[in-house]
């Protein structure tokens, strides 16, 4: 197979990239226009269904308001119904004129809850069973091409609906049908023009690209010849120097040029990623540490200082033997794995002599083709991996909890409201019944509401919640929240002290959300210390790209043997609690890309810290104007 010339294959590419811009663009515009249309056709569908709605309903409220028989009967208000919107003039009047001057709308009925038509835009449907026809809502929440399909497919006519209620549940429906045929006959023509808009679009890239590949080779066959010329023996006449970057003859001397003007940018590059790999390594909160093949440290992140508690250029060129001296078992692990270069992964050790500060130590061997060619070794504070595991433990419990109570909620919900009902019918049945079977009565509905209340408190924590951010300062929210807990602190004899940062601290939160989840932890905090009252601390402060909150009572503390139970929905200790504030807290913290955690002694009290993201403005000024803090924020408290 011959090879493309050059030329060729630009002519190829300039069409295809046009090509490709065209159809693109037809694209967008045809699924934009096809969208926007269906998207009117559905508004106008329910516009119509909104006036026969109404329409309907005041007619059902004069005939049943006169109508002297008893309506509860189903049978008989099912009658009262069709009599009233069969004969009702308006209601028919309106039918037929819908048809008439909305062009989308193919049928109107009202239908009972058997798809019997009440009333029909054609009379000789009245009182016949309507087959089901798809939602037009499908239609039009559809992908392009499903939408297409129906443009261009079998004539069908889609459904609107909208339920006419009594006393909470449907007796009857609004049906509107929209037909697929109108859509057909506005979109082809505009197609039928995009589609030949494009056809000579790419017709004309096709010229045009051939004429500029003729005009950008030009210069090239030039060069060619003068090449073949000195390849011949041929003595070519040096270019003027002012003209060695004004025509042909010094494209050769300018991409030379060039190439040297690439050279210095790829040193620049390099300059910017080093000086990008030292931000990188400042930013880790981990404690990374590369060495060379002969053992040497080339490159130490600052975070190694808060683990060996000395400076990173102190350790640059040092054995691992001369970094980790005070650390023993730092020091034997790491001088161990180097000797017999064998991998450690995550192993928890002590760092100095402090037993009670524990790091996760990695090694990690680098090669190429078999042969070492250097190590990396990696600190990692285990109190912030051991909390993190905690979260994700909760937040495991909380989604297992979460789906566990859904489900039983809404499946008990049914058998509750059927026992409510029946025990209403028993009542009426029971006209005067004696003061102690009146007495059972009245216990089972009270038990069935208090049951009732239950399951409509795991439906209420279970149901998705939707957030309405605004931006604000966490300072100014606290003190809002102080004001409203302040009377009942001094009930409970707890006197509430502020401690807040200098420093706006601007967040975006749900308002009444974080207000409500910050109040359940004070008001957990005053019950703790009601007995012999105390001082409640209620601080803001900044820690990194967050805003802290910390709330600290001075109560009796939390068990160690509950610690682990406090974030589980309906757990408490305390006599008619609830066992929801906790977990809705932590919920709402979750919702707001947020953490939440406490630390407790027995006698002393508990902290609760409550971190919330600070938005993206403010982190840019304090990145700006102060320098990195690299203290780990869940080992802080």
């Amino acid at each position: 197979m011959p090879r493309l010339r050059l030329k060729t294959k630009l002519v190829l590419a300039i069409t295809a990239m046009a090509s490709l811009l065209v159809l693109t663009t037809s694209f967008v515009y045809i699924s934009q226009l096809l969208r926007q249309r269906i998207d009117e056709t559905y508004q106008n569908g329910q516009f119509v269904a909104s006036e026969v709605f109404q329409s309907a309903r005041e007619a059902l409220e004069t005939d049943l308001a006169t109508d002297k028989r008893d309506l509860k009967d189903p049978a008989v208000f099912q009658e009262a119904v069709q009599r009233s919107l069969q004969t009702d003039p308006g209601l028919t009047s309106l039918l037929q004129s819908v048809i008439g001057y909305s062009p989308t709308v193919y049928d109107v009925a009202i239908v009972d809850m058997n798809n019997h038509a009440i009333v029909h835009s054609d009379p000789q449907l009245v009182g016949k069973e309507l087959a089901k026809r798809q939602d037009f809502a499908s239609i039009r929440d559809s992908r392009f091409l499903k939408q297409l399909r129906m443009v261009y497919g079998a004539p069908t006519v889609y459904e609107l609906q909208l339920p006419l209620l009594r006393d909470g549940q449907p007796f009857a429906t609004v049906r509107i049908g929209v037909s697929s045929v109108f859509l057909k006959k506005e979109i082809q023509p505009r197609l039928n023009s995009s589609l030949l808009l494009a056809a000579f679009a790419i017709l004309f890239s096709v010229i045009l690209s051939a004429g500029v590949s003729t005009l950008a080779f030009r210069p090239l066959e030039k060069i060619s010849r003068k090449l073949d010329e000195m390849s011949a023996g041929s003595v070519v006449p040096a270019a003027p120097p002012a003209a060695i970057h004004g025509d042909e003859y010094g494209v050769v001397t300018t991409k030379i040029e060039r190439l040297g003007q690439q050279m210095k940018d790829v040193n620049q590059v390099f300059s910017a990623l080093q000086e990008n790999l030292d931000q990188v390594m400042t930013n880790l909160q981990d404690g990374v540490m590369l060495f060379t093949r002969d053992e040497k440290a080339v490159l130490v992140s600052s975070s190694v200082e808060r683990f060996l508690h000395r400076k990173r250029l102190e350790l640059l060129g040092k054995t691992p033997q001369e970094i980790f001296v005070g650390h023993p078992q730092l020091e034997s692990l790491v001088a161990d794995s180097f000797a017999n270069h064998k991998a450690l992964q995550q192993l928890e050790v002590t760092s100095g002599t402090d037993a009670s500060i524990r790091v996760q130590l990695s090694v990690d061997f680098i090669e190429e083709n078999g042969q070492p060619i250097g190590a990396l070794v990696t600190l990692r504070d285990a109190e912030s991996v051991h909390r993190i595991e905690d979260e994700l433990e909760i937040s495991r419990r909380m989604a297992a909890v979460g789906r566990l109570t859904s489900g039983v909620a809404h499946e008990v919900k049914n058998p509750i409201n059927a026992i409510v009902v029946h025990l209403e019918v028993l009542r009426q049945k029971l006209k005067e019944p004696d003061a102690d079977t009146k007495r059972h009565i009245d216990v089972i509905g009270s038990e069935i509401r208090r049951l009732d209340r239950v399951v409509q408190t795991l439906v209420d924590f279970t149901r998705p919640m939707e957030l309405r951010l605004v931006e604000m300062d966490v300072r100014k929210l606290l003190d809002d929240i102080i004001v409203l807990a302040t009377p009942d602190a001094e009930k409970h004899g707890v006197h509430i002290v502020e401690s807040f940062a200098t420093e706006p601290l601007p967040v975006k939160i749900d308002v009444d959300m974080v207000k409500q989840a910050v109040l359940n932890i004070m008001i957990n905090g005053m019950q703790a210390m009601a007995e012999k009252g105390g001082t409640m601390t209620v601080s803001a402060k900044r820690v990194h790209d967050d805003a802290s909150v910390e709330i600290s009572d001075e109560g009796s503390g939390i068990p160690d043997n509950i610690r682990e139970k406090i974030f589980n929905l309906y757990f408490t200790t305390k006599a008619g609690g609830s066992g929801i504030g906790l977990p809705m807290s932590y919920r709402v913290m979750q919702l707001h890309n947020g953490s939440m955690d406490f630390v407790s002694k027995a006698g002393e009290g508990t902290t609760f810290r409550l971190l919330f993201p600070i938005t993206e403005v403010a982190r840019s000024v304090s990145a700006n104007n102060t320098e990195q803090n690299h203290v780990n924020t869940l080992g802080s408290l």
